[in-house]
This record gives structure tokens, C-alpha cells and sequence, in this order.
């Protein structure tokens, strides 16, 4: 049975992009027969940026309730908050006494921020080895990856090449990167791709009122409603097509083309077809949020399960390196 690790950014709202280009083929990869999670809210990679704890604890449970929402089997694998594991913390400083500056340096968390060095923390720093902590501490065997995180997964590699080769023994199994080439690129509202960051998501899983202020907020051209219009340089219609059957692409289409047909007509469509097709994981989602105490179970099981595999790791590092008796 192959071990695939997935690490969750405890962000709060989940959005259109997250559930298509994230959660949705992890899922599927979790419901293989052969293959079992270990899927976690990433809630101490948080402290980087967020300060607020009473924030930090919503947005924990924001991403819970959303994973649940779209069908994570908590029975079957393990889905745990990073935070109630301290092992991943001791194992962080070993790690950490391996990696060289210059591989910290270039890492892209801090590199992509070295230009405002008064803006950068330790943790931010330091996040590549927490990253890896995270990985080996699981014996994890896989781990999706998008193109631009590719290089923490080498880190991680090299890290555990370290410790192993300083033990003349496989202390730390090295992980094998899942990368899909195929990877949906979702557009935000603006055209440019869909993040938090940039303030141009559909949060598939807020109030229908938000939903269609954000739908409705598409940016489009000023083509006049009766003029023919190209689908293909419209960011409505490429939303669409990521969630639309191949019938009602066409159509949509073929009103592109023959005119008559407004942006606010395709906006609508996009909304029916959005709260259609989610339906089912909007009312698991607001189930789940409003059932704090019953998310605790599950993350606090999840840890349960976790934590057998963390202490072996834990244990086979810590002889090696001549800690504990």
C-alpha cells in the first residue's frame, strides 16, 4: 500500500480554484484502493503571516469543513491539524541542523521575499525543513506536488539523503513527488489566476447572496449584448467549461457567436450551473461549520492515527543521533 501525504494551508475559504485544482483530485487519488492519506491543516505554516490565533482556529475549521465537504474518507485515512503533533517540531530541529544556509536561501518561500528582508521572520526562513518534518515524518512514499513546490520536495530529498547518510542506514524514507501536468489553472475574476491574495475568488462554499456578487463581478469587455462575441477570450466561458457538461459548453458557445447573448446572461448560467453541480458538497459544507466540536473529533482521531507512525520516525532519528536513552 502505497502512502500519499498532503499538507493543507489553513487559509479559511476554500474557493472555486482550491476545490478543482486541489481538493478534488486529491480525493480521488485517497479513494484508490491501494493507496492510503495522511492529509493535514498546515496551521503552524500559518504562524509565518498570521498572528491572530482566534483567526487561525476559523480557518482551521473553514478548511476542515470544506475537505469534508467535498468527500474526504476520514474512516479510511488520516486527516489531522499539524499543530497536534509536536513530534513534527523536534524532528523540524534536526532537520534543520543539516540544511545549509545556501539551501535555505534559495528556497522559493524566502527568496521570492529576500528583497524586503525586514518583512521576513525565521519561520518564513526556516519553512522548507518544517515542510520536510511534515513529509518524513510519516514515511510517507508520494507526495502531490504542483510544479512551483517541486523544489521543497527536493529539499526534503536532501534532507533525509543527509540524516541517512550521516547514519550509514535508511533512517528517513525519501519521498517520490506526484506531479500532475495537467493541473487545472482556475481563473479568478479577474482573469488572472484565482488566490486569496489577489481578492478575485468564488468561494464555492459561502452564501448564495456572496456567490452571485462574486459570479456577477466577472470582469468582461463592453461588447454590446446583441453583438457576436468570441468564447474564447472570455474568462465567464472559461470558467464554464470547467464545470459545465460538454452539451451545455456548446450552447453557450454557440450564443456567443450569434449575438444577442449578454455577459450577464453567461454569468447567470455559470452561477445555475455552479450551485448545481455543488449542490451536495454546499449543504455538507454548512453542515460541517456550524459543527465545531464534532470537526475537533475527527482532527483529534486523525492525530491518533498519526501519531504511532511520528513516534517510530521520532524514535529511529533520535537513537541515531544519540538523544534520549
Amino acid at each position: 500500500m502505497a502512502r500519499i501525504l498532503t499538507g493543507i494551508q489553513s487559509s479559511g475559504e476554500q474557493h472555486l480554484g482550491n476545490l478543482l485544482g486541489a481538493l478534488g483530485p486529491a480525493i480521488e487519488l485517497s479513494q484508490k484502493p491501494d493507496n492510503e492519506s495522511f492529509f493535514f491543516i498546515a496551521d503552524l505554516h500559518s504562524l509565518t503571516t498570521l498572528r491572530d490565533g482566534k483567526m487561525r482556529r476559523e480557518n482551521t475549521y473553514a478548511a476542515a469543513a470544506a475537505w469534508l465537504a467535498a468527500g474526504f474518507d476520514v474512516e479510511k485515512n488520516a486527516f489531522y491539524r499539524q499543530s497536534d503533533l509536536p513530534e513534527v517540531n523536534e524532528l523540524t530541529w534536526y532537520l534543520g541542523c543539516f540544511a545549509p544556509y545556501p539551501m535555505l536561501a534559495n528556497a522559493h518561500s524566502f527568496k521570492d521575499k529576500s528583497d524586503k528582508l525586514s518583512n521576513v521572520n525565521a519561520g518564513l526562513f526556516y519553512y522548507p525543513v518544517l515542510m520536510a518534518a511534515d513529509i518524513l515524518l510519516y514515511d510517507a512514499d508520494f507526495v502531490p506536488v504542483g510544479k512551483d513546490q517541486k523544489q521543497h520536495l527536493e529539499i526534503t530529498r536532501d534532507l533525509a539523503q543527509a540524516l541517512n547518510n550521516a547514519a550509514g542506514e535508511e533512517l528517513l524514507k525519501l519521498p517520490e513527488p506526484l506531479i500532475r501536468d495537467e493541473v487545472k489553472t482556475v481563473p479568478g475574476t479577474d482573469g488572472q489566476k484565482m488566490s486569496k491574495s489577489y481578492g478575485n475568488i468564488i468561494n464555492i462554499f459561502g452564501p448564495e447572496k456572496r456567490l452571485k456578487k462574486q459570479v456577477m463581478g466577472i470582469v468582461t469587455d463592453s461588447t454590446a449584448l446583441e453583438e457576436p462575441k468570441d468564447p474564447d477570450s472570455c474568462n465567464v466561458v472559461t470558467l464554464y467549461k470547467l464545470v459545465a457538461t460538454p452539451e451545455e459548453i456548446a450552447e453557450m458557445e454557440a450564443n456567443y457567436r450569434k449575438g444577442g447573448y449578454g455577459y450577464g446572461h453567461a454569468k447567470k448560467e455559470l452561477l445555475r450551473v455552479l450551485t448545481t453541480r455543488f449542490a451536495e458538497e454546499r449543504e455538507r459544507y454548512d453542515y460541517w461549520i456550524s459543527r465545531p466540536d464534532d470537526m475537533e473529533d475527527i482532527l483529534r482521531s486523525g492525530a491518533n492515527k498519526a501519531r504511532p507512525e511520528a513516534t517510530k520516525v521520532l524514535a529511529r532519528v533520535r537513537e541515531s543521533l544519540g538523544f534520549g536513552s
